[in-house]
């Protein structure tokens, strides 16, 4: 096993269902690796979490199996003593960090945790020749015996064989490890109000002059009330309308009692020609609101037709690694890989199968050679002979859409080469058939990292590499698209960052169906990446690329999220 400068507490926690703040911990398991690889303590235990254990299908803990064990606080100090000092490592360690950190909230102590690493994640990275990244398929790859499976016991000591022989990997590979400062990030622009009840109808339009309202309208209030803003809210949702907390193209009518009003909601509505009422007048409209149409029955998108196949390119089936030159020729570069049907690498892996050296300078140049990879000149692009292929994802250039072949869920995976300067973050919007959030909670980032349903889910793995995760099953009928997009949280430009590549999956990214590289030009600093959209039963994947010069506010802002000036 290569040394690293860390020592590692390898973490399992076995729980009662998947949302931190609501399920918890059965059972968890902690060993401790020193910097020489060598194995140190062990410390696992069932626990009596005062609940119902939820599936125990999956994970065999029954109630009457866990009474009697002690409680996570009983345990907490011995857990913190093995965290301290170490790096916590766990396979998919979003999930398993935020258990512990709720579960060591509630018994009132500080989860003793200043990075984490997770295995899924670095594997991602490493692309190894498997089928998926599931702990068991990843064991057996790395020649290490695999226990029973939902054991903590057994889980933590097969990924001490995966950490092991990943780090290994890597540090042939040259990949630097995705480690993830803890606390995650938690400054940011914005922090969502609670959520409201969701509309049950289709928004009709904007109100026309003496007209009648109609449920599903979408209403912003401003200013002072003389009934109780609440109960104003109240009354107005009751009645089926959309109350919004941001006044966009899209709202249907402003509620205020100041017509020539300075709030951020007053300008915008007379930036964008909304009809303004009076408070009097809306009281009265709401004791004869029209009926709405309901948003649609749910369909089946089980059966899907199958995607358009294209004939025979080039490059398919090979994933190429463009090196050095500046911005605009990579992109260039990437672009015409991605035309002859392969696929455009941003990072060096095992399932990289060319180079394109713009400049052989490049850092990796030497770890290239090292692989024996076939290195080839930019004019090779013009006219590449087929070769031997390695079965891969189906690669879709910028603007492509294929339709998902299941429902579910879906994981949607950023990456893109550490920049010094500067900081990315991917998030998500949760939109309506008018491209708006129904509530501030449909925007989900650093700060609110999921949907008050769970049905839009952040994953942030490192620095370079984050997910967003989207049951599809689960979102509301009302939901229509689900956007995911990236922004600059520095100085920086998409031009100095450089390609993002898009990979995007079933089930937790474990297995890839779509693969594309995004470069968005020059000074941009957001970007829209992906989205998930519904065309009549079924869901489709759209790949976006669209850059936008201005930041993550102003984004968020154009989406309907009511942020402070």
């Amino acid at each position: 096993m290569v040394a690293f400068s860390h020592e590692w507490a390898l973490v399992d926690v076995e729980t009662s269902g998947f949302r931190a703040v609501q399920h918890r911990v059965l059972s968890i398991a902690v060993a401790t690796v020193g910097k020489d690889g060598r194995p140190g303590e062990e410390f696992s235990t069932l626990l009596d979490p005062g609940c119902d254990p939820g599936p125990v299908h999956i994970h065999g803990l029954t109630a009457d199996r866990l009474k009697g064990s002690p409680k996570f606080g009983d345990v907490a100090g011995r857990v913190a003593e093995m965290l301290d000092g170490r790096v916590l490592v766990a396979h998919n360690a979003p999930f398993d960090y935020g258990f512990l950190a709720q579960e060591f909230r509630r018994a009132g102590e500080g989860l003793p945790v200043e990075s984490r690493l997770c295995t899924l994640a670095l594997n991602r990275r490493l692309a190894p020749a498997t089928p998926d990244l599931k702990l068991a398929t990843l064991a057996a790859h790395y020649g290490v015996r695999m226990g029973r499976a939902h054991d903590a016991r057994e889980d933590v000591r097969a990924l001490a064989g995966v950490l092991r022989g990943s780090l290994d990997e890597a540090a042939r590979l040259g990949v630097r490890l995705p480690l993830v400062a803890c606390p995650p990030k938690q400054t940011g622009v914005f922090r969502p109000s609670a959520p409201k009840v969701r509309c049950a109808f289709r928004c009709p339009g904007r109100l026309g002059d003496g007209a009648p309202l109609v449920q599903g309208m979408k209403v912003a209030i401003t200013g002072e009330t003389g009934v109780a803003r609440e109960e104003l809210v109240a009354r107005a949702v009751a009645a089926g309308l959309n109350v919004m907390s941001s006044v966009s193209r899209f709202t249907s009518v402003l509620v205020t009692n100041d017509r020539g009003s300075g709030t951020a909601k007053a300008r915008k509505a007379r930036e964008n020609g909304v009809p303004v009422i009076d408070e009097r007048t809306f009281l009265r409209m709401l004791d004869d609101v029209r009926p709405g149409t309901p948003h649609g029955e749910k369909q089946s998108v089980a059966t899907a037709p199958a995607p358009k196949t294209e004939g025979a390119r080039p490059l398919d089936g090979r994933r190429v690694l463009v090196l050095g030159g500046t911005h605009p020729k990579a992109s260039r570069a990437r672009g015409r890989v991605v035309e002859l049907g392969g696929a455009a690498a941003i990072n060096l892996s095992a399932t990289v199968t060319d180079v394109v050296a713009l400049d052989r300078d490049d850092r990796r140049m030497e770890r290239v050679v090292k692989l024996e990879l076939p290195v080839h000149e930019e004019r090779w692009l013009e006219a590449p002979e087929r070769g031997p292929v390695r079965e891969g994802t189906r690669v879709l250039p910028r603007g492509g859409a294929v339709d998902l072949p299941r429902g579910g869920r879906w994981t949607v995976e950023a990456s893109w080469v550490r920049h010094p300067s500067c900081e990315v973050d991917v998030v998500a919007f949760a939109l309506d058939e008018d491209g708006q959030v129904s509530g501030d909670e449909d925007f989900v980032f650093y700060n609110a990292a999921e949907t008050p349903d769970g049905a839009v889910r952040l994953v942030a793995d490192g620095p370079a590499e984050q997910q967003v995760v989207v049951d599809l099953a689960a979102l509301p009928e009302a939901v229509r698209t689900v956007t995911v997009a990236a922004a600059i949280d520095g100085d920086a430009t998409f031009g100095e960052l450089g390609a993002v590549e898009l990979v995007v999956g079933p089930d937790d990214a474990e297995s890839a169906f779509v693969q594309a590289t995004l470069d968005a030009g020059t000074s941009e600093r957001t970007m829209l990446l992906a989205e998930l959209y519904r065309r009549g039963g079924v869901w489709r994947l759209r790949v976006v690329g669209q850059g936008n010069e201005f930041g993550l506010a102003e984004l968020a802002r154009g989406f309907g999220v009511d942020i402070e000036e």
